[in-house]
């Protein structure tokens, strides 16, 4: 294993870094793994899939689900040699964003929110969507901003894109219908030398492959 292994179901989703991995998994539930396989040389995959427990998301999930998906999607659609780092984290939480204000949780416009000022989407969106990969998993963590946030891709360089959503279980600003849903999709991105390439993509990511994935299992 490239790191400890996240496995959280229900609620427990909505903590990020849920390395207790206990909990009951329970039909209804969603179970949000982050886990990636280290390799002799010492780098490693960081992926994460989140699953219906029952084999079928409920009307509510599917929401959630795919909403972090077209995050997920839109950001990587503009990956290619050249773009700044951040703007893969702009790309991912611009379309957050819309959905929030979409379900009516923005308390200000969709505007500001996405101000330098704003933010509030970030309530329910509470990392960043990419880091480097390599040594470590999160490598280059600690570089200066120019050489990492504001750094320009280069091929080769390799990345996840892994939005989220957690409405925690506590959270009144959302009805309770949303309340203790989490949600990630992590992938694992290489830049090419004209754009990209998912090297994780054949572990299902859409509700159809993922529901069909839990009914082979």
């Amino acid at each position: 294993m490239g790191y400890g292994t996240i496995a959280a179901s229900g609620s427990h989703a909505c903590i990020l870094h849920w390395v207790k991995n206990d909990g009951p998994v329970s039909s209804g539930d969603l179970l949000l793994v982050d886990a990636g396989v280290e390799m002799d040389s010492l780098y490693t995959a960081d992926i994460t899939r989140t699953l219906p427990v029952s084999g079928e998301f409920s009307p509510q999930q599917k929401l959630v689900y795919e909403a972090v998906l077209d995050a997920a999607d839109t950001a990587m659609s503009i990956v290619k040699p050249g773009i700044a780092f951040r703007e893969i984290h702009d790309a991912a939480m611009a379309v957050i964003a819309g959905y929030i204000d979409s379900w009516g949780f923005l308390p200000v416009s969709l505007d500001v929110a996405l101000s330098s000022e704003g933010g509030q989407h970030r309530r329910y969106m509470i990392h960043g969507t990419s880091h480097h990969l390599g040594l470590d998993v999160h490598d280059c963590a600690r570089a200066r901003r120019e050489l990492y946030v504001d750094q320009e891709l280069k091929p080769g360089m390799v990345f996840t894109i892994e939005p989220g959503l957690y409405f925690q279980p506590d959270d009144l600003s959302v009805p309770e219908a949303w309340r203790g849903i989490g949600v990630r999709i992590e992938d694992n991105i290489v830049v090419t030398k004209t754009g990209y390439e998912n090297l994780s993509a054949a572990i299902p990511r859409s509700v159809t492959e993922v529901e069909a994935w839990m009914r082979r299992g």
